[in-house]
């Protein structure tokens, strides 16, 4: 964009969910505000007191699967001490008035990431990356396979007590649930309808415009640029099979997708050979995080097309993506009550900051 970074102050809407839109506010960046406190990270391999390190598996709920094996596990699967959802009682839905109740099935299981107890994702090797997908990709077909009342399997990893994170060794977790989420059903739904409209998918036309789109506009009566948008300017890191974006409309500060180039709509059909160029794109976009934010606290959350008879006509139109979303500040009231987010850096300038950051070569 051109002009100073504290002139910029417009809403722009998001071309996936039309319904959510962004304020992007620089000059909100220099108000005195409370930030997320830096996540000082505990590097050991090893706490004689975690649950989820090597030889404490005692201190955990039986395991549901252990790669390779249950002695000299990389990657352990293991329910929830705490689920959100579970399948230990059975209830009928009800219904008394407006007020309805739909019973609390599902199921919730901890995925231990790596029985390094310090190691971050930016840290990880990429076959270990690439094998940790492969494992959610596993389980939930299992999941799916398992009861047809579940209707999604989210993938999501909390790092940091303001994320959501309540044990430091790194772990992800895994939520089959009797509905869709709002947040991907809005997606299913904005991007069927788009597909209707103009016979493409959204997110593959985004992708374009990102590795192909430039544009210059002037102001009518000045002739001053308004805008201007260079190919690639969005674009934070690229493999043979997948790209990492800079939403154009983030509602995190730091926010990244990464999206596979060409169109697929369900994460479960991702080859191996997909896979390790995916865990490359992640292993160095997390890199690259570290590098200009550093000790960030983040959600990621993999959002695939819904299984189901219902959802059986989005093949060609939803697109899985994983969406990485550093937590930088804290939400006002102002976000919480309207549903409008607000940035106080503008997609731009992080982006290329992100692109610029030093990190090892392949």
């Amino acid at each position: 964009m051109s002009g100073s970074e504290d002139s910029v102050r417009e809403i722009r809407i998001n071309p996936i969910v039309p319904t959510e839109s962004v304020l992007v506010a620089t000059a909100r960046g220099m108000r005195p505000k409370k930030a997320e406190e830096r996540v000082e990270r505990d590097t050991r391999a090893v706490v004689e007191t975690c649950p989820f390190c090597h030889g404490n598996e005692e201190r955990t709920p039986p395991e549901i699967k252990a790669y390779p094996d249950s002695q000299d596990w990389e990657i352990r699967i293991v329910p929830n001490l705490y689920p959100v959802l579970g399948d230990d009682r059975e209830q009928q839905n009800l219904a008394f008035g407006l007020q309805q109740v739909i019973d609390g099935y599902g199921r919730h299981e901890v995925v231990i990431d790596n029985p390094n107890h310090g190691i971050a994702v930016h840290e990880m090797g990429r076959e270990h990356l690439a094998n940790l997908f492969s494992v959610y990709q596993q389980r939930m077909a299992e999941l799916y396979a398992s009861d047809t009342r579940l209707k999604y399997v989210l993938v999501f990893k909390n790092f940091g007590a303001a994320a959501g994170a309540s044990i430091p060794h790194t772990h992800s977790q895994i939520i089959a649930t009797p509905v869709v989420p709002e947040n991907v059903q809005n997606e299913v739904q904005h991007s069927r309808e788009y597909r209707r409209k103009f016979s493409h998918c959204v997110f593959c036309s985004l992708i374009d415009e990102a590795l192909t789109y430039e544009a210059t506009i002037y102001d009518r009566d000045s002739g001053e640029i308004r805008r201007k948008i260079n190919v690639g300017q969005y674009v934070v890191e690229r493999g043979k099979h997948f790209v990492a974006i800079k939403p154009f409309a983030s509602r995190f500060e730091w926010e990244i997708h990464i999206l596979p180039l060409k169109h697929q709509s369900d994460f479960l059909k991702a080859t191996r050979e997909q896979l390790a160029d995916f865990a490359r794109v992640l292993q160095r976009t997390m890199s690259r995080l570290e590098k200009v934010v550093g000790g960030v606290q983040y959600n990621f959350f993999l959002h695939s097309v819904p299984h189901g008879p219902e959802y059986s006509d989005c093949g060609d139109s939803y697109h899985w993506h994983l969406e990485i979303c550093p937590r930088t500040s804290i939400p006002t009231g102002f976000e919480l009550g309207s549903g409008l987010f607000v940035s106080t850096v503008s997609p731009e300038s992080a982006a290329q900051a992100l692109r610029d950051a030093a990190i090892d070569d392949d």
